[in-house]
């Protein structure tokens, strides 16, 4: 039977091929993404959120809070017509979106160095 393609020499050929100045260097409008499907808002009309595993129902769950008056100040001198509350929700929707999106691409370079160390110890 064959080796396994997780073998360690299989990931040392893998990483050792990848051209990383060339990856470091491009820009997403050198990304080739014609060979991937396009996403249509039907498709996302019916896609699942989930937060630490959970599915998280759609819409808007009222609460009460307290924050500091500074904090309400910022957000009502920009609202204008759109509402503070609605400016505090999409500043922390940014905030979720932004750590989560550090988050995966912390994994990823832990995943990549993981997998080089393992390449680079059979030498």
């Amino acid at each position: 039977m064959s080796k396994s393609s997780t073998s360690r020499t299989s990931r040392r050929a893998t990483v050792s091929k990848t051209d990383w100045p060339r990856i470091k260097a491009m820009r997403d409008a050198d990304i080739d993404l014609s060979d991937l499907p396009e996403i249509t808002a039907e498709m996302a009309a019916h896609g699942v959120v989930r937060v630490a595993g959970k599915i998280v129902p759609r819409g808007k769950k009222r609460l009460t809070m307290y924050l500091d008056s500074a904090v309400v100040e910022f957000f009502k001198a920009r609202a204008g017509a759109r509402g503070y509350q609605t400016l505090i929700n999409e500043a922390l929707k940014q905030a979720i979106e932004h750590e989560s999106l550090e988050d995966t691409l912390r994994r990823v370079i832990r995943e990549e160095a993981a997998s080089y160390k393992v390449g680079s110890r059979g030498k």
